[in-house]
């Protein structure tokens, strides 16, 4: 993290002295250079890191669709945006010749949220849906920059007592969630950065459903096969 002369130095408009454009540009951009370098190195010290786990938190879902489950997501602020968006990618395929994958977002019923958050506390508005939806061989994946957001954690422990499969992004050192045991998978994006934490974990769910449907892919290609020689 910057200190704060090197903070004065990129944004001396915060610090009450006058801006000259030409220095303020030259700052902006080289700014701009180290924010997309540290994404970048970032990104690759995630994914050397977690490459296994996620390659592994793909054959479990895929394994789960064989079987008729479902998944579910759930996230908090920018997190739940990442989470309704994890269940677009598998319900509504933008690739061609992908089938669409039963994904339900926990994040969307807001009158449901509303309810359990007013009458019995916020901690928990996805355990309860779980407790409600959720089957044995369905998933959960959530997402969370901390790693310890409560309500996905009391989720997650609900869900892994019931017998679904758990996914857990997360940030820093992975707080409870990677604490907790409740988590099958958990991938850890190693930074205290939130911005470059959100970008990894949007990098893993898209890698993660292209993983799945590869997966399935070739169950469908090795049955065609067994067909035709049949």
């Amino acid at each position: 993290m910057p200190n704060e002369t090197e903070l004065s130095s990129l944004y001396p408009f915060l610090h009450g002295k006058a801006q000259d454009p030409e220095k303020l540009d030259a700052a902006l951009l080289h700014s701009v250079a180290e924010k997309a370098r540290e994404s970048r190195d970032t990104n690759a010290a995630f994914f050397a890191e977690s490459g296994t786990t996620l390659v592994a938190a793909a054959k479990a879902l895929a394994d789960l669709y064989r079987r008729g489950g479902r998944l579910f997501s759930m996230g908090n602020g920018g997190s739940s945006c990442d989470a309704s968006h994890v269940a677009v990618e598998f319900v509504h395929p933008i690739t061609a010749g992908r089938p669409a994958l039963a994904a339900t977002n926990l994040v969307a019923d807001l009158a449901m949220i509303s309810a359990v958050g007013n009458d019995v506390g916020f901690e928990h508005v996805f355990v309860r849906q779980i407790i409600a939806q959720g089957r044995a061989g369905d998933g959960l994946i959530g997402i969370s920059t901390s790693g310890n957001s409560t309500n996905l954690i009391a989720a997650f422990a609900k869900a892994k007592e019931m017998g679904l499969v758990t996914i857990g992004l997360a940030g820093g050192d992975g707080g409870r969630m990677k604490t907790s045991g409740a988590v099958d998978y958990c991938l850890v994006v190693p930074t205290q950065s939130i911005h470059r934490t959100q970008e990894c974990h949007v990098t893993a769910y898209h890698i993660l459903w292209d993983l799945v449907h590869t997966l399935l892919a070739d169950d469908r290609g090795s049955a065609a096969s067994k067909g035709a020689a049949a």
